[in-house]
């Protein structure tokens, strides 16, 4: 075989090989470019779907809580606000504590924070000697949060209407 014929030869089997590399490397490029299937897609977002109704769950528990501190917090500041109303009656009295417009707000807030329908004249009730006032709680309606002029701020059983004391707790 002359040099020119081996030459040629090499140069037909390097054509071919090269050939062959772009031929496989097209085949790898393709197949991975195929994209997700159908079956992928629909997992991902059954998985997307449970992770948020977990999330949603967790949103509304924390949402009623934070009625609750909301609840808890507005009847607290009837208390200092009672005590300004007893000292500035003469002769002390809690007898007006029920009608006092800071204290009526403050629980109208509760009430609406609760999602109570009631009325200060149903979660109020004053008296010469004592006062309480209480809010159904948003995450157990069968349960409310009563504050009086002993002291006393604690979870009671539902009440039917106005008292002058708080229950013991529930």
């Amino acid at each position: 075989m002359s040099m020119h014929n081996k030459q040629v030869c090499f140069l037909r089997s390097l054509k071919n090989e090269l050939t062959s590399i772009h031929f496989t490397r097209s085949l790898e490029s393709k197949n991975s470019r195929r994209g997700f299937t159908l079956i992928e897609l629909l997992v991902v977002i059954a998985i997307i779907g449970i992770l948020a109704s977990v999330v949603l769950a967790s949103l509304n528990s924390a949402r009623a809580k934070g009625a609750d501190a909301a609840i808890k917090s507005n009847l607290a500041n009837i208390r200092a606000q009672a005590e300004i109303v007893y000292d500035d009656a003469t002769p002390n009295s809690y007898a007006t504590v029920c009608d006092n417009s800071i204290i009526t707000n403050a629980i109208t807030s509760a009430l609406s924070a609760a999602g109570d329908s009631g009325t200060v004249a149903t979660r109020c009730g004053d008296d010469v000697t004592v006062w309480a006032a209480w809010v159904t709680l948003k995450t157990d309606a069968t349960k409310a949060w009563c504050v009086d002029s002993t002291g006393a701020s604690r979870r009671v059983a539902t009440p039917a209407g106005a008292l002058t004391a708080c229950p013991a707790a529930a």
